[in-house]
């Protein structure tokens, strides 16, 4: 327990608190069992770190992360006794995914230390409804994305904006915020390139981002699906084939033969990337909460993936619609459209450059052109970069 407690300090010294991700003043940390998942490197460790360094003590708290080598020789579970029974209350497991039969010992901590809080994070392909424990009725997940272009402003150029809801972009309150922001058509393409992941100011960032998708396809994936080696190397071939195509309508019989698999394992495959933050499915909209619909068009998750896996520069304007659902499915439900590009409620979205026309709203109610290297909104034009306000 000693070296355990020696790396959660080394831990806490190394983490700031002057800049916080979005999901942070929304959690409700008084949950007996919760987790914060998504896609590696958009900032769960740090968040979880920031808020043990303002609100709690080494007395009764401990952070552990299960990639931690004293867990090869070491159960999860008498670790968590010997905590409680020295007096702890607040116990947060990073990386829990990693954790051979992590379902079954969530649950038995659940089950057993009653008055014991427990805030874990893992990989977004984590899901606890397919554990081997039920944890449905115990655990409650919260998901968190990459930063937000008005993110990226704030951690990288030291601009706060407010966040604005889709009503309020659609009104222009962006053009309000421009003198604040100076040149945000400039910042946004930067943005694009490599400011979704908190670890964009790195020199050696395209590297970094290339061994996430690599240990996320053939690493994280596998383990957690029951894959062997040589499934997690298909995995990566097929995103590569995804990123030269996209936006498409998956063609399931032709991909099956590109990385000669079974036609049946491909929607499989493709509901496993998607949920680990690689790609993003299109969906029309269906009458049933209980039915997704069927799937029109197939994104990469981000524009930054665009950038790194694109062996030339990629096609903008399939950045410029991947950014728009990426930024806005966060707090709205997006679905394809039939005259435009998305529909939003009752609302249509057409995406383009500043050149874009009318042509293809003409007539529909409630129907936006949303350009990109524009820098002001005006009836209903609006500037893609305002899109990335939302959260």
């Amino acid at each position: 327990m000693e070296t355990l407690y020696q790396h959660f300090e080394e831990h806490l010294q190394k983490t700031t608190t002057d800049f916080k991700r979005y999901l942070y003043p929304k959690i409700n940390w008084n949950h007996r069992l919760f987790g914060i998942v998504g896609p590696r490197g958009v900032g769960k460790t740090t968040l979880l770190l920031q808020h043990i360094k303002e609100n709690h003590s080494t007395t009764d708290t401990l952070y552990i992360s299960m990639d931690d080598l004293y867990f090869s020789s070491n159960s999860l579970l008498d670790t968590v006794d010997d905590f409680h029974k020295n007096g702890g209350k607040f116990l947060f497991i990073d990386e829990i995914h990693k954790y051979p039969e992590w379902s079954c010992s969530l649950k038995n901590i659940y089950d057993s230390y009653p008055t014991l809080k427990v805030v874990f994070t893992g990989s977004s392909v984590l899901d606890i409804l397919k554990g081997n424990a039920d944890l449905s009725r115990r655990a409650l997940l919260l998901h968190l994305q990459g930063l937000s272009f008005r993110e990226y402003l704030q951690l990288f150029h030291g601009i706060t904006l407010p966040v604005l809801s889709l009503e309020e972009i659609i009104a222009h309150k962006a053009n309000e915020l421009k003198p604040t922001i100076g040149y945000p058509i400039k910042y946004f393409k930067e943005y694009l390139q490599k400011g979704y992941y908190p670890f964009g100011g790195d020199a050696f960032f395209s590297a970094h981002l290339r061994q996430i998708i690599s240990q996320t396809m053939e690493s994280d994936i596998p383990v957690y699906a029951n894959m062997n080696i040589s499934t997690g190397r298909k995995l990566l071939k097929l995103l590569a084939i995804i990123a030269d195509s996209v936006p498409f309508k998956p063609n399931f019989s032709r991909l099956s033969k590109l990385i000669e698999v079974s036609k049946n394992n491909i929607a499989d495959y493709f509901y496993y990337i998607e949920k680990a933050g690689m790609i993003a499915q299109l969906r029309e909209k269906t009458n049933s909460f209980l039915l997704l619909g069927k799937v029109e068009k197939v994104y990469l998750d981000n524009p930054n993936l665009a950038y790194c896996l694109s062996e030339k520069e990629p096609d903008i304007g399939n950045v410029r619609e991947t950014m728009f659902l990426n930024q806005m499915r966060v707090n709205n439900k997006v679905y394809r459209s039939e005259k435009g590009d998305f529909t939003i409620d009752n609302m249509t979205f057409e995406v383009g450059g500043k050149s874009k026309s009318q042509k293809q709203i003409e007539g529909l109610k409630n129907a936006y052109i949303v350009k990109d290297d524009i820098e002001f909104g005006y009836f209903n034009v609006l500037p893609l970069w305002a899109f990335g306000l939302n959260y």
